[in-house]
């Protein structure tokens, strides 16, 4: 990985280092915190690096989102109690989308890093907001453990200032279709998401094209290999974006899509994921790369704390200090077995590169889109 001439970055708040979630929910495991932690431990977090965000203001928020959903999930919040109604109309108090102490808090301000980090990268950073990536909001309702929808946010603040073209790149495991939807009709987005067939939300459709021919959908299969990404970004990224011509370019970058994950069933490595984003950021000098879901805090933490590493030119090391493999082995998931821990996971931020051969279907996925 070679450093960088533009400078990048890092969007954060003691928000997301709080406690959330409770038990018993897929994204009730050390995240954000162990990611953080990782990047104080390697030196990486200076203060002139690090851009501090608040809460979204009710007024911003209701430029998506409608306001008898937000008069609700604010109401249930506070109060911590949701009715049978509300449950059922606006998807939240479920075991998918809980309410939680501090929950209205931690959803505004990651859409409020999401608009800051498009402030910033249209100064010309590399914006990163690895706690954004809400990609499933939906105007009325919760949707996918996603409350708001905060790369919509992003991406309606570069358009309010002047940008005429916005590529929306998901690299989630599952289909961007909150974001994909919110722009059907707007012929200055374009979407692509690869992302793994017959997964939920079950949409993403290789011959889902949107309103607008502005989406584009790769639907992968199990087991999707570093060779097939590499080769999808060859024969149908680069070559859609380049059509495209985009001034700014926004990033999902979902941990879930690597191996190990106990939510997916892709098997890439954080490495060639690194270098696609490597990739998609040097299409634009308006760049914001958010993160998304992952479910396996060691994937989870080495993923995006070398993200940092990576889009802000360090130099990673072959080896993590001792402190941080201690931090690494000291956390825990239930959905993660013990027998399956890679000793990589606690010793490398690395992964081992997992390279194969490239499927008919991937050949056929790039054929229809080219």
């Amino acid at each position: 990985m070679t450093s960088r001439p533009r400078p990048a970055i890092f969007v954060t708040s003691p928000v997301f280092r709080k406690p959330a979630w409770g038990s018993n929910h897929p994204l009730a495991i050390p995240r954000q915190t162990a990611m953080l932690d990782l990047c104080d431990m390697l030196g990486w977090m200076p203060d002139s690096d690090l851009r501090q965000t608040g809460m979204a203001s009710d007024e911003t928020l209701l430029r998506f989102h409608n306001s008898d959903y937000l008069s609700a999930f604010k109401n249930a919040c506070i109060t911590g109690k949701v009715s049978a109604g509300h449950r059922q109309r606006y998807n939240i108090g479920t075991m998918e989308n809980p309410i939680f102490p501090g929950l209205f808090e931690r959803a505004s301000t990651t859409v409020g890093g999401a608009i800051l980090a498009a402030d910033c990268a249209l100064k010309g950073e590399i914006a990163y907001h690895p706690s954004g990536g809400t990609h499933h909001g939906r105007p009325n309702k919760a949707s996918g453990f996603c409350y708001f929808n905060d790369p919509v946010f992003a991406i309606l603040t570069l358009l309010d200032n002047g940008i005429a073209k916005v590529l929306y790149v998901d690299l989630d495991a599952h289909h961007g279709d909150g974001v994909q939807d919110a722009f059907a009709d707007n012929p200055k987005i374009m979407t692509i998401s690869i992302h793994e067939e017959g997964r939920w939300p079950y949409s993403g459709a290789l011959k889902d094209r949107g309103s607008c021919n502005q989406a584009r959908n790769m639907p992968v299969p199990k087991g999707f290999n570093d060779s097939e990404l590499a080769y999808l970004m060859d024969e149908a990224v680069l070559p859609i974006a380049a059509g495209f011509q985009p001034e700014a370019i926004v990033i999902t970058c979902g941990a879930d899509a690597l191996s190990g994950d106990p939510l997916s069933g892709m098997n890439l490595s954080n490495g060639s994921l690194w270098r696609v984003v490597e990739q998609l950021v040097g299409l634009s000098k308006v760049s914001v790369v958010l993160g998304g879901g992952g479910y396996n805090p060691w994937t989870v933490a080495r993923y995006w704390a070398g993200l940092w590493g990576v889009l802000s030119g360090r130099v990673l090391p072959a080896v993590l200090p001792q402190n941080a493999q201690i931090m690494l082995r000291g956390l825990d998931s239930d959905l993660v077995d013990e027998d399956d821990l890679e000793p990589g996971w606690i010793s490398s931020l690395l992964d081992t590169p997992n390279q194969g051969k490239v499927r008919q279907q991937i050949k056929f996925i790039a054929s229809e889109l080219q």
